[in-house]
């Protein structure tokens, strides 16, 4: 099937940058939208950005300004560059992402395992 892997997740200190990688594979026959959810502990999960197709890209309004998302159709991977980062982004983040299979027969909304960031002085 398909799988996808976060990696990138770490600890930094406030205002500091991470740049989170998510690489997709398996047996894909397209990628329709890419996204990056997070879950900070106590709190349910959320979507921090997403890009679709076009390049498009959306996201949350406490991110927006300081993360960007980018997608690499031809390597199936989605990035997620934070900046000026905060102990409130401290969360699990996922990458998530909506495969077409290679058969053509099933789309399939794929999570991540998640990789965890840490904002702390």
């Amino acid at each position: 099937q398909v799988q996808l892997v976060e990696s990138g997740g770490g600890l930094v200190q406030p205002g500091g940058s991470l740049r989170l990688s998510c690489a997709a594979s398996g047996s894909i026959g397209g990628i329709n939208g890419m996204a990056w959810y997070r879950q900070a502990p106590g709190k349910e999960r959320e979507l921090v950005a997403s890009i679709g197709t076009w390049l498009i890209p959306n996201y949350a309004a406490s991110v927006k300004g300081r993360f960007t998302i980018s997608r690499d159709n031809a390597k199936n991977t989605v990035s997620l560059q934070m900046n000026s980062l905060n102990p409130d982004d401290t969360a699990v983040y996922y990458c998530n992402a909506d495969i077409r299979l290679s058969t053509g027969r099933r789309n399939l909304e794929v999570w991540g395992q998640g990789t965890l960031v840490t904002v702390s002085s």
